[in-house]
């Protein structure tokens, strides 16, 4: 939905299963329009776009590209920006560490980015504008080279200018928005302001990086880095890395007690890459790639002050269980810093449905997704942004 300060929000259609185009619009038309019955009855409803290799491909024919465009028009609905993040499959088999791939030192990445950003330009976006949300580059467990990191950078660049002749062949300003994740090439702060800095160094016409680059704030991904969302948005506005993009979820979070490490031994499951970070009491972080390796250290983890655990869990849950809390404290600190800077998108992306533990999944999935859109439209009310 739109909503004040040339603000608009959305949910990640990531949580549906969809690969080719089909499966995709079935989610679309069976899911989506049920949470806009929901939480926007009567209103224009802003679709948060999750398209594959695939589904971009098949979507890109002329005439599914005019039946998607009429269905919009027909449903009332609009796409402010596309999740160009998962490449390939989502769900429903191991995905893990391969969701980077292929990273943007591969030649099919630029290629798949570059259809995206077509697709989004004949979207209309609102007052024309709108992202394309991406991986930041690599995930360090691919052990790129230099030289292969060059590349990569310049695989951004020229992404950054191809979306400079599309929007002077179309009108619409698009941009490219760089999601710092766990263990991701630029995972934090510092490591996303450091790699737009190499990226202005090597950019081949001056000023291409600030119209056509960003990055996409993930509340879930900066609290597992235990990052201040205050400063964090402070220094990378400051630091020429800015936010054009939201996506509101939360991490989880719990004490090292034995009890809630067994629990969280169970949250384990094979789908998704869970990134489990600790603090130590005098501030250290500690990274294992995911929950078993974490698990595989258990008299370390006893010792932390805390531990956090990058599994999407529902915006409205303060805690899960007695064991398990969530970082909801970075989610609400960082709506009260929104209206501030150039991003226009706000995202719900709780994509985990379907592995969550079943006494969290106590509902419909619309009704579920409803309900993290009024939590999120109270708290968005508190700090005076409202709906349209």
């Amino acid at each position: 939905m739109k909503l004040s300060h040339h603000l608009s929000l959305a949910y990640c259609t990531n949580v549906h299963r969809g690969e080719g185009w089909e499966e995709t619009f079935a989610g679309l038309r069976d899911h989506a329009l049920r949470v806009r019955d929901r939480v926007s009855p009567g209103r224009t409803y802003v679709l948060g776009l999750r398209l594959g290799h695939r589904a971009a491909e098949e979507l890109s024919q002329p005439e599914t590209l005019k039946q998607f465009r009429h269905w919009l028009d027909r449903e009332n609905c609009i796409v402010a920006g596309i999740n160009g993040f998962p490449y390939g499959a989502f769900h429903g088999q191991a995905v893990k560490d391969q969701v980077f791939a292929p990273d943007w030192c591969d030649p099919a990445r630029l290629a798949y980015t570059q259809k995206l950003f077509e697709l989004l330009a004949t979207f209309n976006p609102p007052d024309k504008i709108g992202t394309v949300s991406t991986l930041p580059g690599t995930f360090k467990g691919f052990g790129r080279t230099p030289d292969e990191l060059r590349v990569m950078r310049q695989n951004l660049l020229a992404c950054g200018d191809y979306v400079c002749r599309l929007r002077d062949r179309t009108g619409v300003t698009l941009r490219l928005a760089l999601e710092p994740e766990p263990i991701g090439h630029a995972e934090n702060t510092p490591e996303a302001i450091q790699l737009f800095a190499q990226l202005r160094a090597e950019e081949t016409s001056r000023g291409l990086v600030d119209e056509t680059l960003g990055i996409c704030y993930d509340t879930c991904h900066f609290a597992l880095q235990y990052e201040e969302a205050h400063e964090a948005i402070t220094r990378l506005h400051q630091g020429g890395a800015p936010i054009l993009k939201y996506h509101l979820s939360s991490a989880l979070s719990l004490k090292p007690t034995p009890v809630a490490l067994a629990r969280l031994a169970k949250m384990h499951e094979p789908t998704y890459l869970h990134q489990t970070m600790g603090r130590t009491h005098d501030g250290k972080i500690i990274r294992f790639k995911d929950i078993p390796l974490a698990m595989a250290a258990m008299e370390q983890l006893k010792t932390l002050a805390e531990v956090r655990v990058h599994f999407h869990v529902p915006v409205n849950a303060e805690r899960l269980s007695d064991e398990l809390a969530t970082t909801q404290a970075h989610l609400r600190a960082t709506i009260a810093e929104l209206g501030h800077g150039p991003a226009r998108e706000l995202e719900i992306e709780t994509y985990t449905w379907e592995v969550l533990p079943p006494e969290v999944r106590t509902a419909d999935v619309a009704d579920m997704i409803a309900a993290e859109y009024r939590w999120t439209l109270a708290a968005l009310a508190q700090v005076g942004i409202k709906p349209l």
